[in-house]
């Protein structure tokens, strides 16, 4: 099945966060899937997020030209970022047990990369050449171990997936408001009504 990449599927604010984000409705094992079930979703992904995640990038390209020899590794990363960040979010801190197996799978998605990152204005390096999706991926995951980000890491009561709350009053409650809260909003006004129907029943 190929997956249409829209802005929808780029709602956690960072790459990482938005790689975590392509298993659907973890914790329901009877709805869930995971578009990177094909390997060549990776690819697919990877292309669409170098345009949606290009400020985080820095403009840099992401690069994924063999996705079935490199989804072990994105798949490792993608599960111990959730894992430890979704763990973080329920018990309001970090679980020190979940720190090996992520920041091993940080580093095997950095090994062999010969890149240099973190120069002002180019946050993943040389804008002139496409940085392996499996390296920026480890980036944007040890970039949440931040103090500041991991306290507005929120999960989205409706699809269940990790975003940062950059609100100004950090009170934003749905990933994204125009699919997850207007989905909320009619699910209780379908409720309220319901509701309302059976009391006038019952009269």
């Amino acid at each position: 099945m190929t997956v249409s990449w829209t802005p929808h599927r780029f709602t956690g604010g960072l790459l990482a966060l938005d790689t975590a984000n392509t298993v659907v409705l973890r914790g329901d094992p009877r709805k869930t899937f995971d578009r990177f079930d094909d390997p060549g979703e990776i690819a697919r992904f990877a292309d669409a997020a170098s345009g949606f995640r290009a400020a985080e990038l820095g403009g840099r390209r992401l690069a994924a030209s063999s996705p079935v020899r490199i989804a072990p590794v994105v798949l490792s990363i993608r599960e111990a970022t959730d894992r430890l960040f979704r763990g973080a979010v329920s018990k309001g801190a970090l679980a020190t047990a979940d720190l090996p197996a992520f920041l091993g799978a940080c580093a095997d998605g950095l090994a062999g990369s010969r890149t240099e990152i973190g120069a002002a204005g180019k946050p993943f390096g040389d804008t002139a050449t496409p940085i392996a999706f499996e390296a920026a991926l480890a980036v944007s995951a040890l970039s949440l171990l931040r103090d500041d980000t991991v306290a507005r890491l929120r999960i989205c009561p409706n699809c269940t997936w990790l975003f940062v709350d950059r609100s100004r009053n950090s009170s934003r409650l749905w990933c994204d408001m125009a699919v997850c809260g207007n989905r909320q909003k009619a699910s209780r006004h379908y409720r309220r009504r319901r509701t309302a129907a059976n009391e006038v029943d019952n009269v």
